[in-house]
C-alpha cells in the first residue's frame, strides 16, 4: 500500500467518531435521512438470493445515467438483482421516482457507506455482491481495497478524469492513484482523452465507449401540468435558468432586469440545483414580483420571476422555455448537463465553467447548438443573448436543431456496457461466487 493510501486509511479510521457526528448534523439539515444513517456506516444489508450486481453513483446525473443500463441488464439477465448505492438524498429521491415499476422488484437502493475501513468492510460483508461498478470518478480507497480483498470484480463505467485531476494525482499521490484505478477492469471511459489519462495512471484495460448520458431518455414532464403552465404563460417570452448554484441567481436576476426593458412580459424561471435554496432565491429577487412553486404558487400575469424550487421537474421547464442557461457554469462548479435541454429543443446558453461536460459542450459549440456567456459583464452578455434568442424565432430554432443533432442516440451503448458488466458475474450455474464471498466473511 502506498504511503498516501496508508495515511488515508488511518485518517478515515481515526475520524469515524467525528464522521458519525457529521452525519447527524447533515441529517438535521435535510442532507441525510435520519432513519437511514446506518446505511452510511455499512449497516442494513438485506441481500436478495441469486446473483447480485452492485452499482454506485454519487449524485443525480450519475444516478439517472444508470436507468438505460438497468433496462439493458434486466433484458439480458432476468435472474439478476441490482444494488444501487448513491451519495445524496436528492439522487435517491429522483432515482425512486424515475425507476420503472417493472424494475422496482429487482433493484434495491441504499446510501453508500462513507469511506471508513470498518464501514466499507461491513457493507461488503453484508451484501456480498458478485461484481461491482462505480460510475464516473467515484474513487474511494478503502471501499475499493475492501472489494479487492474479497475478490469482488470491479469496473469503472462512464469513467471521466479531467486533465487537472490527473495532474493532481500524478503530483501528490501517484501510488494511491495506481492502486485504485488498477482495481478496475474494464475501465469504460467517456472519451479517448479520459481513457488515455486513466490508462496513464495505471488502469489495466481503459477503453473509450462513449457517455451513458448520451443514451438517456428526454426528461419527463406531466402533460397536464405542462398544459397548465403553457396556459398561464401564453404569449410571454420565457427564459429558464436551470440548476443554478449560489452566485448565479444574482447574475440571472440582473440579466432579467436588463432584458425585461427590451422584452415586455418577460418571465424568468429559476430552478435552483438544490430546492431547499428556494427561499434564498426569492429573497435575492428583491423588488421583483416573484412566485414560488414549492409554496403552491403559479406564475401570474404580473409575475416577473418564477422560482421552481421542486425536485425532478426540469423536463417541464425545458419544454416551456424559449431559451435556457445551464447552471453551474457561471461559477467555478463545472456546469450541469447540457444534453438535457438539447434533447428537448431548448436553445442553450453556457457560462465559461463547463469542465464537467467538456466533450458534449465542445460538440454543441462546434455545431452552433450552444452559445457562451463570456466577458466581465456576465449579466449584460446574458441579457443580450436572452433577448436575441427570444426575439429571433428562426435563430432560436436553428440553434435548437443543431443542438439536437449533436446528441448521439447511442442506442447500443447501454447494452454494450451491460454486456461488459455481465461478463464479470459468475455464470448462472456457478454457485462459487456466493460461496467465495461467504467464505471471505
Amino acid at each position: 500500500m502506498s504511503f498516501a493510501g496508508q495515511a488515508w486509511t488511518a485518517a478515515a479510521a481515526a475520524g469515524a467518531p467525528l464522521l458519525r457526528a457529521h452525519l447527524r448534523w447533515r441529517a438535521g439539515r435535510g442532507k441525510e435521512i435520519a432513519a437511514r444513517l446506518g446505511e452510511r456506516r455499512g449497516e442494513g444489508a438485506r441481500r436478495p438470493p441469486g446473483r447480485l450486481l452492485w452499482l454506485h453513483a454519487a449524485s443525480v446525473g450519475e444516478t439517472l445515467s444508470l436507468l438505460p443500463l438497468l433496462d439493458a441488464l434486466a433484458e439480458r439477465a432476468p435472474d439478476l438483482s441490482v444494488l444501487v448505492t448513491t451519495g445524496t438524498v436528492t439522487a435517491a429521491a429522483l432515482f425512486a421516482r424515475r425507476l420503472p415499476p417493472a424494475l422496482a422488484a429487482r433493484v434495491v437502493h441504499r446510501f453508500a457507506p462513507l469511506d471508513v475501513p470498518r464501514w466499507a468492510d461491513r457493507f461488503l460483508a453484508g451484501w456480498r455482491p458478485d461484481a461491482g461498478a462505480l460510475v464516473e470518478s467515484e474513487l474511494w480507497p478503502n471501499l475499493i481495497r475492501a472489494a479487492r480483498r474479497r475478490g469482488v470484480p470491479l469496473a469503472l463505467v462512464n469513467a471521466r478524469l479531467s486533465e487537472r485531476s490527473a495532474r493532481r494525482w500524478r503530483r501528490w499521490a501517484p501510488g494511491l492513484a495506481r492502486e485504485m484505478v488498477s482495481a478496475f477492469s474494464p475501465v469504460l471511459a467517456q472519451t479517448p482523452a479520459d481513457a488515455a489519462r486513466l490508462g496513464a495512471l495505471g488502469a489495466r484495460l481503459a477503453l473509450c465507449v462513449g457517455n451513458l448520458k448520451d443514451a438517456a431518455a428526454p426528461l419527463p414532464a406531466d402533460p397536464a401540468e405542462l398544459a397548465r403552465l403553457r396556459h398561464a404563460t401564453a404569449g410571454r417570452p420565457v427564459f429558464l435558468a436551470a440548476s443554478t448554484h449560489p452566485g448565479e441567481e444574482a447574475v440571472v436576476l440582473d440579466a432579467h432586469r436588463r432584458a425585461a426593458a427590451r422584452l415586455p412580459g418577460l418571465l424568468t424561471v429559476v430552478v435552483p440545483r438544490h430546492p431547499h435554496r428556494g427561499p434564498a432565491v426569492v429573497a435575492e429577487a428583491g423588488d421583483l414580483a416573484v412566485a414560488r412553486r414549492a409554496a403552491g404558487e403559479a406564475p401570474g400575469p404580473g409575475t416577473a420571476v418564477y422560482v421552481a424550487d421542486t425536485l425532478g421537474e426540469l423536463g417541464l421547464f425545458y419544454r416551456l422555455a424559449g431559451v435556457c442557461l445551464v447552471g453551474g457554469s457561471l461559477v467555478p462548479h463545472g456546469g450541469q448537463n447540457p444534453l438535457e435541454p438539447a434533447r428537448l429543443d431548448c436553445p442553450i446558453l453556457l457560462g465559461p465553467h463547463t469542465a464537467n461536460f467538456a466533450e458534449p459542450v465542445a460538440r454543441l459549440l462546434a455545431a452552433g447548438g450552444a452559445l457562451r456567456v463570456e466577458g466581465s459583464d456576465s449579466a449584460g452578455v446574458l441579457a443580450t443573448l436572452v433577448v436575441g434568442m427570444l426575439s429571433e424565432a428562426d435563430r432560436a430554432r436553428r440553434m435548437a436543431e443543431a443542438a439536437a443533432a449533436t446528441v448521439s442516440a447511442a442506442e447500443g451503448l447501454p447494452g454494450q456496457v451491460a454486456d461488459a458488466l455481465l461478463r464479470l458475474l459468475p455464470p448462472l450455474a456457478d454457485r462459487g461466487g456466493a460461496a467465495r464471498t461467504e467464505a471471505a466473511d
